[in-house]
């Protein structure tokens, strides 16, 4: 469980803890009962942000600090949801809005009458079942700690405001396994590529408007990427010459996604020197060429290339976009909660037909800097695979996340049960079926292992990293099994590279006992 002591005591809940009735009264009127500050599981915050419990609730759920002073709630039920920018602001809402729970839904559109029929409804129930004096409560309450007692529509519209804040810097996880808490509302939300388009349109406006930022924005990679897919969705016939700048600074980069996608947006223009650019782009680089599949010979057919390339490829409905298109450009914006959130929300939804979207997963964890999440993702894909040598080799990619990641005991499990698998029960030897009908000796033909192969070398490498790891936290007999099938592996290679040898030799250092 998350410590007290991780974030700062916030003013108003120290003026609680230091006054005996106005606890009670919070937690016998109020649900909110600071001996209950301990929640059923471990939990963290995805960002890796502090947390602290700070109380809880009669059903199991708890209230958690933040670090900037916000406060998230998480049920038992596995939700969760930011409820107020700071405790003073949460407490009004607790106090002010004693059912909230049953609020987060609530159309802020609705008349007052109909609100505050619900509102009443509400706490003539809770001062008929458990608090008579809820009213003279409240005022005590909110008194006693200096808050305010606003109306409960503006109370409402706070409490909605903080659940939609919730992700991505509050996305709530369960530490032992990393999948997320849902949402505490299903309150509408704008889908992620608006999120991720909006400076991308932004910057095409500018484009539009002044022909002096086009090299600032062409320049800049993420943003180069971002007006680019801005454009894909809005187009405009007069886009075709700073299309043309982003293309040509795009091609500096190589065969990319966003290459293509510039291609494609100017050759739907027709032009024939458009045409021989891209030619002369195709002709100076063999990957650009593959890139630019079905290129015709003839300017003419440029833009039926490029609309058949759209309809297959692109379109105008960002709706049908890939999402992992989206976390990649928001990873690249720099808006790493955000990528990471939508990555954990998709890596959750996964099931056993997703064996191709697990492992690009794994890679886009790796980039926003998760290993944590990699390996989850990296767990699920190797439990796919089959047969037991792709399994085995899934396995050597998680063992490597989780020595990177710090877990060199289960980094050295996993590289066990990897060789287990890659070794597998022996080949049947080669025949030839005409030798053998005739009775003539089989002929030799040398079957090479994976031990022999560039496999090989990169699971040599992983003992002697693994032991390398391990040696600095005491995990000696790991170190030492490590080092030893490392070192068999490396003296049966008959070309190890220098790197690996180099690799074995700070293997054999680190475990070597030091003299006394």
């Amino acid at each position: 469980m998350t410590r007290p002591d991780q974030v700062p005591a916030d003013h108003v809940l120290a003026v609680l803890r230091r006054n005996p009735d106005l606890v009670r009264l919070a937690a016998a009127s109020f649900d909110f009962d600071l001996d209950r500050a301990g929640h059923g599981e471990e939990v963290r915050l995805a960002s890796g942000a502090p947390l602290s419990a700070v109380a809880g609730d009669d059903t199991g759920g708890t209230y958690f600090a933040c670090a900037d002073g916000a406060v998230l709630y998480a049920s038992s039920e596995g939700q969760a949801g930011l409820i107020g920018a700071g405790m003073d602001e949460a407490l009004e809402i607790l106090f002010g809005l004693p059912g909230w729970h049953d609020y987060t839904e609530l159309d802020l559109a609705a008349d007052d009458e109909a609100l505050e029929a619900v509102f009443n409804r509400t706490e003539d129930e809770i001062r008929g079942s458990y608090a008579p004096e809820l009213d003279a409560d409240r005022s005590t309450l909110l008194s006693g700690l200096g808050l305010r007692e606003l109306p409960r529509r503006e109370l409402l519209h706070r409490l909605q405001k903080s659940l939609l804040r919730t992700e991505p810097e509050f996305l709530l996880l369960n530490a032992d396994e990393g999948c997320a808490y849902e949402l505490l509302d299903r309150l509408r939300r704008p889908p992620l590529w608006q999120a991720v388009l909006a400076p991308g349109r932004t910057d095409l406006a500018l484009m539009r408007a002044d022909r002096d930022c086009w090299d600032a924005i062409a320049g800049d990679p993420a943003r180069r990427a971002t007006v680019l897919r801005a454009a894909q969705y809005d187009r405009q016939p007069g886009d075709l010459e700073p299309l043309r700048v982003l293309l040509r600074r795009e091609a500096r980069r190589g065969p990319t996604e966003e290459l293509r996608l510039a291609a494609v947006l100017v050759a739907l223009h027709g032009e024939a020197q458009d045409h021989a650019l891209l030619r002369s782009l195709r002709e100076a680089n063999p990957d650009v060429h593959f890139l630019l599949g079905g290129f015709p010979d003839s300017a003419r057919a440029l833009a039926q290339w490029a609309a058949d390339f759209d309809d297959s490829n692109y379109g105008r409905d960002p709706h049908d976009e890939y999402e992992l298109t989206w976390t990649e450009l928001a990873r690249r914006q720099g808006r790493t909660e955000l990528a990471r959130a939508a990555l954990i929300r998709i890596l959750d939804g996964t099931g056993p037909r997703d064996e191709a979207l697990l492992g690009l997963l794994v890679r886009e964890f790796e980039a926003v800097g998760d290993l944590g999440q990699a390996i989850r993702a990296r767990r699920l894909h190797a439990s796919l695979q089959d047969p037991a040598d792709k399994r085995g080799s899934a396995l050597v990619d998680l063992a490597s996340l989780q020595r990177r990641h710090g877990e060199v005991e289960a980094a050295w499990q996993s590289l066990r049960r990897a060789v287990t698998l890659l070794d597998g029960p022996p080949p049947p030897p080669p025949t030839d079926q005409l030798a053998f009908d005739l009775d003539l000796p089989q002929p030799s033909c040398r079957t090479f292992t994976w031990r022999e192969l560039g496999l090989g070398m990169r699971v040599t490498e992983e003992h002697f990293l693994i032991t390398q790891a391990a040696v600095p936290l005491g995990l000696h007999e790991v170190a030492r099994a490590a080092l030893r099938a490392g070192q068999t592996m490396l003296d049966a290679l008959a070309h190890p590279t220098e790197n690996l040898r180099r690799a074995a030799e700070t293997a054999h250092r680190l475990a070597s006992p030091r003299p006394a």
